[in-house]
């Protein structure tokens, strides 16, 4: 692989598992320096023995409002710089909205909307003054569509769509990028939640993606060249309405 992203330096949020896991792999492949957020100290530390100096370890609970708002000065202040932020992390709640109860709700609407929200803020001092960067966000084909059996989860993917669209128009004078990417269904953790039958159905049917095909389209909008910015990407299995 063409080191594309050689000499950056990246952080990814929910970096111990999944997409965030696949986008930390590839983008090292690539030549970064990945910090890896995650709040599970022990898997980043097997990862951080796996990739050596490549992978920085940054143990930070985005449902803490204090590790949350102290995540992007400790990173600038063990790495001095950080040119990509991608922010990752999310969780999932499915099913109907009557049997959902109110303190996961709290809590995913935190993780997914505000956490993201907060250390997009945060970053976005540093990237302006040293003259540029680029922020990624994870989106959903849930923040493009209203599905039926997600309405607290495609409520928060319709906000992030809106904040990250948004927030492009303000900062892009200033050398400051900002993407999403949207997948469909993605084998990982967040699926834990899906009734087994529509899990197993969706297996069979080669309805899910790997995290590796989300972490390719990362790549993607991060070696374009600075006078071309992908507004969002769109990743989903080819049968996913089979």
């Amino acid at each position: 692989m063409t080191k594309v992203l050689a000499g950056k330096i990246a952080v990814v949020t929910g970096a111990a598992s999944g997409i965030g896991l696949a986008s930390s792999e590839t983008m090292m492949r690539a030549g970064a320096t990945v910090v890896m957020v995650d709040r599970n100290a022990k898997a980043l530390a097997t990862l951080t023995e796996k990739w050596g100096d490549k992978a920085i370890a940054q143990v930070t609970d985005l449902l803490n409002s204090e590790n949350c708002a102290a995540m992007i000065p400790e990173i600038i202040n063990k790495v001095g710089r950080i040119d990509i932020l991608y922010c990752n992390a999310g969780s999932y709640i499915g099913g109907e909205l009557l049997d959902t109860d109110a303190v996961s709700i709290d809590q995913m609407l935190n993780l997914n909307v505000n956490a993201v929200i907060k250390n997009v803020r945060s970053v976005l001092p540093h990237m302006i003054k040293q003259g540029g960067g680029d922020i990624i966000v994870t989106s959903s084909l849930a923040g493009r569509s209203a599905i039926k059996h997600e309405p607290v989860y495609s409520a928060s993917k319709f906000a992030i769509t809106c904040f990250t669209q948004t927030t492009r128009r303000q900062v892009n004078k200033h050398g400051v990028r900002v993407s999403q990417v949207s997948p469909g269904p993605v084998i990982s953790a967040l699926l834990d939640d899906w009734p087994v039958e529509k899990l197993e159905a969706a297996k069979e049917a080669g309805a899910l993606i790997d995290p590796s095909e989300v972490a390719e389209a990362v790549l993607f909008i991060l070696s374009r060249p600075r006078n071309v910015t992908i507004h969002d990407i769109v990743v989903l299995p080819t049968n996913i309405d089979a």
